[in-house]
């Protein structure tokens, strides 16, 4: 490209420590020099800034005019201190002005709303969204000690997760541990406690109080079988049974509830069913399909 040695090592050096940073974060970039005052005052400014805004995916690349001419040359700066924001490889924005923390911060919040610039929480999710898919599968697989110990270990690096805290909840209650999920679900910000998915942990709980025992769940089965007009009866059973991990029979139970009398007791089978596909998750196949017969029933 017609570029001697020592110009090819500074376009590397400039690639490794501004464009490669550039794809995903917004880069500060300080052109300065020892012998400049007014770029020794502001130096401070930058370093507390771009601290502050780490999080935020912003960095600070400092360059000295002294020892990359060929660089300052491209960018043609003529005076320092000269700052320019980069991103994805190209200056976007002349932050010169900016002299004091609020004209900088200002800057760069206008900057940052425009940009699909990667922060600390875009990143930690991008690494605790595959572990996540792990988990869930896992636990769709009946193996509900290891979805604990997996969503236990994600837990520690997001605990404010939503998805994390859910798959949490669920898994303590497929090996049981009512009392241990519920302390997981009083345990969460107030914020997030109108998350759907904080809701249909809250819904998988409240179902799991149903819980009995396999000689209880035998005697609700027995007399659901030999009542079938007692709606009470195949509520119970219906109820138990999907506490007790059998969905398929809960579902068929309230199903055969709602084909018999919809209206029973204002539309609790309606109710139950909805608040088990809300428990189980609205993306999941079983509930698509279960929800296909629901929507036989009710439009024919």
């Amino acid at each position: 490209m017609g570029l001697n040695l020592d110009e090819q090592k500074a376009v590397e050096r400039f690639r490794q420590d501004v464009v490669d940073p550039s794809r995903n974060k917004l880069v500060i970039l300080d052109f300065w020099a020892e012998w400049c005052g007014p770029c020794k005052a502001l130096a401070p400014v930058l370093e507390k800034v771009a601290a502050e805004y780490a999080d935020k995916g912003v960095i600070l690349a400092k360059l000295n005019v002294d020892e990359e001419q060929f660089i300052a040359a491209q960018f043609q700066v003529r005076s320092i201190p000269t700052v320019y924001a980069i991103f994805q490889g190209q200056p976007i924005a002349d932050l010169t002005p900016a002299r004091t923390e609020s004209q900088l911060k200002q800057m760069l919040d206008q900057l940052l709303e425009k940009l699909p610039v990667q922060n600390g929480e875009t990143e930690k999710l991008a690494e605790i969204e595959p572990l996540i898919a792990m988990g869930e599968q896992v636990l769709a697989e009946g193996d509900g000690e290891r979805a604990v110990s997996i969503f236990a270990q994600i837990a520690d690096m997001a605990p404010d997760n939503p998805a994390v805290i859910s798959g949490l909840v669920r898994s303590l209650l497929a090996i049981g541990q009512t009392a241990e999920a519920q302390a997981a679900l009083d345990a969460i910000p107030e914020t997030l406690r109108n998350d759907p998915l904080i809701a249909q942990a809250a819904s998988a709980l409240e179902l799991a109080g149903n819980g009995v025992d396999t000689g209880e769940l035998q005697a609700l089965r027995a007399a659901a079988a030999e009542r079938p007009a007692d709606m009470e009866a195949q509520f119970a059973f219906a109820q138990a049974a999907f506490a007790a991990g059998q969905r398929d029979e809960a579902a068929e139970s309230l199903l055969q509830m709602i084909r018999t009398d919809p209206e029973w007791n204002e539309g609790a089978a309606k109710a139950k069913l909805l608040q088990i596909f809300e428990a189980v998750g609205l993306e999941d196949a079983w509930v698509a399909a279960q929800r296909r017969r629901l929507s036989l029933l009710l439009f024919g």
